[in-house]
């Protein structure tokens, strides 16, 4: 298969609600395009999900498997084999477990007493989430965290992140790109939560999908290289490859998206 420098786009997208959001009809319509141009048109996955979900996520479906993976918002940067599995890039992820090291043990107990937070069972390997109700949150649980060097991400209003300080999609999305010598202007990033900010913010052509939370819409700046798509999820993507013309085809998939 043709390095992934060497295509014509590289599409670096969120999951839930974006690559997965819209309807049937056009995630087909965009899958279909991706997968007939695999040599043109390489795929990242930039999302809080883990590596296990991902290889779960494309295997026996019409998702197609990405090439690369920035998984745990942004903790993990990994390469996925033609078996479908993903391997973490050590040398990318060096600097994120340097600034981690021991956090995981210390947040839980942290944030052990905190009301409005449960521990999601997961464990990650550079990351501590949980599930939020905002309604009981304790407003002393984010500045305590901070308080011990770590960054917090809350998304969707229910979503409860801490990571290693400066650490998001953004910052990891960028380092990947530019490991991998793709040009940026050829790099189109979608998303549709706060948790995406970063990545969308980060100075690479990008796209906040028609669905997008309203609290990503006002926190994005006004600037030529973020579109504002009026289609939802898969439609917003192909609204926003044309938009910017990223790759010469494309006008063949919007009339069914």
């Amino acid at each position: 298969m043709t390095p992934i420098s060497d295509r014509t786009f590289v599409l670096a997208t969120d999951l839930d609600g974006t690559f997965l959001g819209g309807s049937e009809a056009s995630r087909d319509a965009l899958y279909r395009w991706i997968e007939a141009r695999r040599d043109t048109v390489g795929l990242i996955f930039v999302t809080g999900r883990d590596p296990e979900f991902i290889v779960s996520l494309t295997r026996g479906t019409p998702i197609p498997t990405p090439d690369y993976v920035v998984g745990d918002v942004g903790t993990t940067i990994a390469h996925v084999t033609e078996e479908g599995h993903c391997e973490p890039i050590p040398h990318l992820e060096h600097e994120i477990a340097a600034l981690w090291d021991d956090g995981a043990a210390m947040v839980r107990a942290a944030l052990a007493d905190m009301a409005g937070l449960t521990l999601q069972p997961t464990e990650f390997r550079y990351r501590v989430s949980y599930d939020m109700d905002p309604a009981t949150l304790d407003p002393e649980a984010k500045p305590r965290i901070e308080a011990m060097g770590y960054d917090v991400l809350i998304s969707a209003d229910r979503y409860f992140d801490v990571l290693p300080r400066g650490v998001s999609k953004g910052p990891s999305l960028r380092r990947l790109v530019a490991h991998l010598d793709v040009d940026e202007p050829r790099v189109l990033c979608a998303g549709d939560t706060l948790n995406d900010l970063s990545m969308l913010a980060c100075g690479l052509p990008a796209v906040a999908v028609g669905n997008s939370e309203a609290a990503l819409l006002e926190a994005l700046p006004e600037a030529p290289h973020i579109h504002r798509a009026q289609g939802h999820g898969a439609a917003g993507i192909v609204e926003a490859i044309a938009e910017f013309q990223l790759h010469p085809e494309i006008e063949e998939v919007r009339h069914a998206v």
